[in-house]
């Protein structure tokens, strides 16, 4: 299949795509749960789901056109989710230019933005060339880590000088000019990589995917050779059994799983659009979801050694240096990486893997916006002008990315992340999955995947999609409400009106639902409502494989479509026509049919 880019990333996914588990193993129990319940079996649906129909997210809702507003919110979760992701590209190019020194500098507290609270882990009178500064003496360290005054450089560098944070969300200030350019940057290289659609994006995927792993590995091998490495690791994997129970835990978990495989984002949905329709796309399924899985463990234990090492050279405990979400990203890592020798380049290193990850999952994003734009207009001049929506798209997103630029855009990016691709994702896949298995019908999508694959689901498979999954989510989803909190920043609460928008971006893709049932059950043809929402709810007369070689069985045209019969077929989109698309077994092969 064409590479599709989902990434490890973690709840508060915004600022470290490369950790996603790196939390307690009192998080990794409910997220490999997760994992196994819902987030295979989801995966796989998605696939499969596309791979059927050949079409966006929002096409393949021809299977029930009542519930088409699952795709319009699939389509406002990844907009809003490509608005704020880039600004986290952005600041990972910025400091990725910031490394690109002899010394960090988020090293040392003589900066001119640096406050007299500050206290720097590195004896500014030892800067050489790369190498590492003695340890402070031990009552120094204690006296620095245990004061209620005590601030990082980093800290101090990523809040005063790369933010110069505002005091309150609605405090917009001024734009930070050295992050606009840089978002300039990752909207230009995310638009020349989509320039082509899928024919460039699935080249540079290739290596947005994978190069991340030799860093990775060279991170890895470097942090695990270093003193206080194994406390960091048994700090990773030490279970917190008393947090089991909390409803927060199994909703971040389920939040990580629905984020890092990119379920309900309708990613999914349009790259296996582009499959060859007899892909085995469940094989792909497993291999993905539990490589991706296995990828931030991984992760964690890269983070988690680096981590111990700094704690150990404080003389503290792990979890005085652990964060998470952008304190981890941007002043918890890199304040460790400024003890190794030759800082510089592992922050070099790190912060490009971050821009990889990152480029690779806004790829996806907006490919779906794009290809659903696409593929609901249909006609022959859009599907030779997608460079021009693309470009469209691209410049939409930088815009509304510029007030993320400015003195207060952390608020807001957290904000987003909290609210407006967080329960909502879960709440998609759920009516995903009732409008599939008992509106479209279980038996009628199981014998659409065994005449696509040759095979029905597995037995798991089916039991999961029906009961387990919807199951799940509706529980997880009920408890999170129940044991809900504001969102908080640091010490910065949220005001009561950051909070209802936040609510309101929530509700703008769930909306989507009704509001399309309700639009389709007014323009559907019947005498009673009873007979009207049968008539919504029914698969179009179009529904099915997109190709008419493929439209066999009980999808078989016994006479030649015309007008006057109401059978209307879109144009195929030539990408999905006529390109190479790679399978699964790695073969490159030809689709040259088209509708």
């Amino acid at each position: 299949m064409v590479l599709c880019p989902v990434r490890p990333p973690r709840r508060t996914r915004t600022s470290n795509e490369a950790t996603g588990a790196t939390r307690s193993s009192a998080f990794m129990f409910p997220y490999f749960i997760m994992l196994i319940f819902c987030g295979i079996p989801l995966f796989f649906m998605e696939l499969s789901f596309g791979q059927f129909a050949s079409q966006g997210c929002l096409g393949v809702w021809r299977i029930s056109p009542m519930f088409k507003g699952v795709g319009y919110g699939m389509m406002v979760v990844s907009t809003y989710i490509g608005i704020y992701y880039n600004v986290v590209i952005c600041i990972a190019f910025y400091y990725f230019f910031s490394s690109m020194t002899p010394v960090l500098p988020w090293a040392y507290c003589s900066n001119p933005w640096n406050s007299p609270d500050c206290a720097g882990v590195l004896d500014a009178s030892n800067i050489t060339n790369g190498s590492r500064p003695p340890a402070l003496p031990g009552n120094l360290s204690h006296a620095l880590n245990h004061t209620l005054q005590r601030t990082s450089p980093s800290e101090e560098y990523w809040r005063l000088y790369v933010l110069k944070l505002s005091d309150d969300i609605g405090n917009f200030g001024e734009v930070r000019l050295p992050l606009l350019g840089c978002l300039g940057v990752s909207w230009v290289v995310v638009f020349l990589c989509l320039i082509r659609g899928v024919k460039s994006s699935g080249k540079v995927v290739y290596f947005t995917a994978t190069f991340p792993y030799v860093v990775l590995t060279i991170l890895f091998i470097r942090g695990v050779t270093l003193e206080g490495a194994f406390m960091g690791i048994m700090y990773y994997l030490t279970p917190q059994w008393d947090k089991i129970l909390e409803a927060k835990v199994w909703g971040d978990a389920a939040s990580q799983i629905f984020y890092s495989l990119g379920c309900a984002w309708g990613g999914l949905i349009t790259m296996a659009s582009y499959n060859k329709f007899h892909n085995n796309c469940y094989r792909d399924s497993v291999i993905i979801s539990i490589t991706n899985c296995a990828t931030s463990v991984y992760a964690g234990f890269v983070i988690f050694s680096i981590l111990g090492f700094m704690a150990n050279h404080l003389g503290v405990d792990v979890s005085r240096v652990a964060d998470h979400g952008p304190g981890l990203a941007f002043v918890a890592y890199p304040e460790a990486l400024t003890l190794l020798p030759i800082s510089p380049l592992w922050s070099l290193l790190f912060f490009f893997m971050l821009i990889l990850l990152g480029l690779g999952t806004q790829f996806c994003l907006l490919e779906t916006l794009v290809t659903a734009i696409v593929d609901e207009v249909g006609n022959e001049w859009i599907l030779q002008k997608k460079t021009y929506v693309t470009l469209g798209v691209a410049v939409a997103g930088f815009l509304l990315g510029i007030p993320l630029t400015s003195q207060a855009g952390i608020y807001w990016l957290l904000l987003m992340d909290n609210y407006a691709a967080s329960f909502s994702l879960v709440v998609i896949s759920c009516i995903m999955c009732v409008s599939i298995m008992y509106i479209y019908g279980h038996h009628n999508y199981f014998q659409d995947i065994q005449m696509m694959l040759g095979f029905p689901p597995p037995l798991f498979f089916q039991i999961c999609w029906r009961f387990v999954s919807p199951a799940i989510i509706f529980f997880i989803l009920i408890f999170t409400v129940i044991q809900y909190q504001p969102i908080t920043y640091n010490h910065y609460q949220y005001p009561g009106w950051a909070v209802a928008i936040g609510f309101l971006m929530a509700l703008s893709s769930v909306i989507c639902i009704p509001l399309y049932a309700l639009y389709q059950l007014c323009r559907t043809d019947g005498d009673t409502l009873l007979q009207r929402l049968k008539n919504a709810t029914k698969p179009s007369r179009d529904w099915g494989p997109a190709l008419l070689e493929h439209r066999t069985g009980r999808y078989a045209l016994t006479i030649p479509p015309s007008p006057e019969d109401g059978l209307e077929v879109q144009p195929l989109h030539p990408d999905k026509a006529q390109i190479p698309t790679v399978g699964s077994n790695g073969s490159s092969r030809l689709q040259d049919s088209r509708i």
